[in-house]
């Protein structure tokens, strides 16, 4: 069984409801049609009624079993006005600002999911909206996860014919948002990743904070970034296995790992890889991605109160098809 075939069964056990505010995307539809036809969670589609349904019919696509929420004839329009301008009016937030957001399918969806309104639990966007037009609204309305302080985003990699990491699955991060983190950043990076790793695999996590030094073979400040950081790790969760800095080599390849970092915990078998900042982290997914064929899901979103996920805008059909899957079983978690 592949890694997302696993994650849909997960996700059938408890059907969760997942929010598309970009429901006039063909790539969006065609995964909507998919999704309900393997059963695995409940949709709501966020926009004007009628160019989703002539949309679809014009693609031939049954989206029939989906709920569509149109912010245009809403009996909730006055309702969620009246939140999102309650909720940030000591952030300069106007009545006549609240009626427009409210309009926008975002927005309008991030108040469904969370307000729990028909059963919302989760929202996945991106395929036509930048990363900030997702998390802007999702921080301003959802906020943080309790006892986290950073959203970040990962990608699940999924490598195929791989022997390293957990039979080919990693998770890298932050390879989507926080472009140069501290070392507390990178901790609390590090910490989220942890958790993601073994809630979407079911997996104890192995740590790697990468660079490109091993146990001090070079020294600077980025290396020292990624030394205290690993130190942070450890003192605010001593169960997390984690180790750095660690080149790559040394992290997922236990022979190398022998020779660079002798006594390492994670001793070559990272599957949970901490980049030192956005340049590394999203270069480095989309080499796997590319030149290993790998599968890339994300940007995911870890942090966020409600579980929300990021899509890049190059995403294909069986990509969002992955993402509404891992959604609904971190909407399962929560």
């Amino acid at each position: 069984m592949s890694f997302i075939d696993g994650i849909k069964l997960k996700a059938k056990s408890e059907l969760k409801t997942i929010v598309l505010p970009e429901a006039t995307d063909k790539r969006v539809l065609e995964a909507v049609s998919i999704v309900l036809k393997e059963g695995f969670a409940n949709i709501i589609l966020v926009g004007k009624e009628e160019e989703i349904l002539k949309k679809a019919k014009e693609s031939n696509l049954d989206i029939s079993k989906a709920k569509i929420e149109d912010p245009f004839k809403s009996e909730k329009y006055n309702k969620f006005v009246d939140y999102l301008y309650q909720l940030r009016q000591r952030k300069g937030m106007t009545l006549e600002k609240a009626k427009k957001l409210v309009l926008d399918p975002v927005y309008y969806g991030m108040i469904m999911v969370k307000l729990n309104s028909e059963g919302a639990d989760g929202l996945v966007s991106g395929a036509v909206h930048s990363t900030a037009d997702t998390l802007r609204p999702a921080l301003q309305i959802l906020k943080t996860a309790e006892n986290t302080k950073l959203v970040s985003a990962f990608f699940v990699m999924v490598v195929p014919d791989c022997k390293y990491g957990e039979d080919g699955i990693f998770v890298f991060a932050d390879s989507g948002l926080n472009e140069n983190p501290d070392a507390e950043a990178l901790s609390e990076i590090a910490i989220s990743s942890s958790k993601s790793f073994e809630q979407l695999v079911g997996k104890k996590s192995k740590v790697a904070m990468l660079s490109y030094s091993t146990y001090g073979s070079a020294k600077s400040d980025a290396t020292e970034k990624m030394i205290e950081a690993t130190k942070l790790v450890k003192e605010k969760d001593p169960n997390i296995i984690i180790d750095g800095e660690l080149q790559l080599d040394a992290a997922i390849i236990p022979e190398i790992s022998k020779s660079k970092a002798p006594g390492s915990p994670v001793a070559g078998n990272a599957n949970t890889l901490i980049f030192p900042d956005l340049g590394a982290g999203n270069i480095g997914y989309k080499l796997v991605q590319r030149l290993a064929k790998a599968e890339a899901y994300g940007p995911l979103c870890q942090g966020i109160a409600k579980p929300v996920n990021d899509l890049s805008r190059g995403c294909s059909t069986q990509d969002i098809v992955g993402v509404i899957a891992i959604t609904a079983l971190q909407a399962q978690k929560k």
